[in-house]
């Protein structure tokens, strides 16, 4: 797949304000600063699509990008240590699984998992709820350009370790970097299959 066009079409905090269109979508999520503008940015082939924050939990609604005309990327309010209160948590998690659980559009869950960091508890229980939600969902490990190839296997290692404790299947990973752009041409062809069959 090969994307051509990009563009932000619109912030939105509720599900039923969303865009109309029957465009397959495909959802960003992980825990704060974990690389999901930058991620998105890369896919794109543009460096400002998105923009990027050094300081997390800036991502604050549901915002949409159309991508080709054809289908969206949908990048979701990050989960975990960023820095808001326990009312706004609580009003982030109920705006995205509000989106998760009755959005028809939504094609597949990207969850992005820092590949420098051991099993977080953030991380496990969001995927766990996901399964309880059935909502389809891959893993991808970000950042993998800041150490070696070695820690980034071990790390995923330890994490699917971690999901056999509950999961039977395991989900699809795609290992990938911002800098240097690796699993990009694995995602895109992923998302190209999923639409064709859609």
């Amino acid at each position: 797949m090969n994307i051509n066009s990009a563009r932000y079409t619109g912030s939105y905090v509720k599900t039923e304000d969303c865009p109309s269109e029957n465009f397959a979508e495909f959802a960003f999520i992980g825990r704060s600063n974990v690389g999901k503008s930058s991620l998105i940015n890369m896919l794109c082939n543009r460096r400002d699509l998105v923009k990027v924050s050094h300081s997390p939990g800036k991502t604050r609604a549901i915002n949409f990008f159309l991508i080709n005309d054809q289908l969206y990327f949908v990048d979701l309010p990050g989960y975990g240590f960023a820095k808001v209160s326990q009312q706004q948590r609580t009003q982030f998690e109920k705006m995205i699984f509000s989106y998760l659980t009755l959005r028809k559009q939504l094609q597949c869950v990207f969850v992005l998992i820092d590949s420098r960091l051991t099993p977080q508890k953030a991380d496990l229980g969001f995927i766990n709820q996901l399964g309880e939600s059935e909502v389809p969902f891959i893993l991808l490990f970000t950042k993998t350009d800041k150490q070696s190839r070695s820690l980034t296997s071990k790390h995923i290692s330890l994490f699917e370790k971690e999901m056999k404790r509950h999961w039977e299947t395991l989900p699809e990973i795609f290992v990938t970097s911002a800098i240097t752009k690796q699993g990009r041409n694995e995602l895109l062809n992923f998302i190209e299959r999923i639409v064709s069959r859609k």
